[in-house]
């Protein structure tokens, strides 16, 4: 019996309706579904945050402010020896849902050590906006403006802000790039740069799939949310990372958006992680020597030798 029972489980599976593109609507469901395709995620999230702890007691607690008025608009900020230092701000993922600013440490250490001013944003989740978005990618705007109008205050430069984001993160980061910053009496390339890891670009799809059943999806937000359909905003040179490891959407998003980017003449460069999945192609950040960290290093105009200094001549590496 239970042997046909596991025969049973895995016979193959009748396609339903195609509902976009070549995949129907299971298919769809697990390419928005990260777990389907990196099922080590929450050991990778466990060693994610035990290791920002570790960072915190090698580099120090960050200096936590609020950039709003709400609780939830706060921020960590790891200052650096270097005066008037560049400053990355960081948003992080999680399928718009979960996750929080003490939990992404571990990067910072990377940028303090090169001389750079790391802030990683907190804002407030999906749940908590009652199924929307938009108070999401207002609160991280709220959040960039900030960090350019006081900057100087923790030592860095305003005029050299770089934005990395991973995920859902990326999303809201990319929303922010295609912000008309003018508005708000901001320059246009009020971000120099930006790094963003295995995002999405184009909501129609996202809607489609089953994160409608968290997310209150509306013509208004898909339009506005969409940064592919407002490149004429963007004014940032831009680096896209995916995984070959990661959904087929995830990975479609980032191609076609850096398409996209081509076809309109803006500065992007792609990157693929051979062999990383969603979770794990965060992880190369950390490291001056991994994919994303030395791309962002080598973006903000800081290089690997800022973290060990060269040996004396004639000396040999033990």
């Amino acid at each position: 019996m239970a042997q046909q029972s596991a025969t049973a489980q895995s016979a193959p599976r009748s396609k339903g309706p195609i509902v976009w593109l070549e995949m129907d609507q299971q298919q769809l469901d697990d390419a928005y579904d990260q777990e389907k395709y990196a099922p080590n995620r929450v050991q990778i999230v466990a060693r994610r945050i035990a290791n920002s702890e570790r960072t915190r007691s090698t580099i120090g607690a960050p200096q936590r402010l609020a950039y709003g008025a709400s609780e939830i608009e706060t921020l960590d900020i790891f200052r650096t020896v270097r005066p008037n230092a560049p400053v990355n701000i960081f948003i992080h993922g999680g399928a718009w849902r979960r996750n929080r600013a003490a939990d992404y440490a571990v990067q910072a250490e990377l940028f303090v050590r090169a001389g750079a001013v790391s802030v990683i944003v907190d804002f407030i989740n999906v749940d908590q906006a009652g199924g929307s978005l938009l108070p999401m990618a207002e609160q991280v705007r709220r959040a960039i403006a900030w960090v350019y109008r006081n900057a100087a205050s923790f030592g860095g430069d305003p005029d050299r802000l770089y934005l990395t984001g991973h995920s859902s993160g990326s999303h809201l980061g990319a929303c922010t790039l295609t912000t008309d910053w003018g508005k708000e009496k901001l320059p246009a390339d009020i971000i120099k740069g930006a790094l963003l890891l295995s995002g999405m670009y184009d909501l129609k799809p996202v809607r489609l799939s089953k994160r409608s059943l968290y997310v209150e999806f509306t013509d208004e937000m898909e339009e506005l949310l969409s940064s592919q359909r407002h490149l004429d905003k963007l004014h940032t040179p831009l680096l896209l990372a995916y995984g070959t490891c990661e959904t087929p959407e995830f990975q479609r998003q980032t191609r076609d958006f850096f398409a996209a980017l081509k076809a309109a003449g803006k500065p992007a460069q792609l990157l693929v992680g051979e062999g990383y999945n969603h979770f794990e192609l965060l992880e190369t950040l950390a490291s001056p020597y991994g994919l994303a960290g030395r791309a962002q290093l080598q973006q903000m105009g800081l290089v690997q030798a800022d973290f060990c200094p060269p040996l004396p001549a004639g000396a040999r590496s033990p």
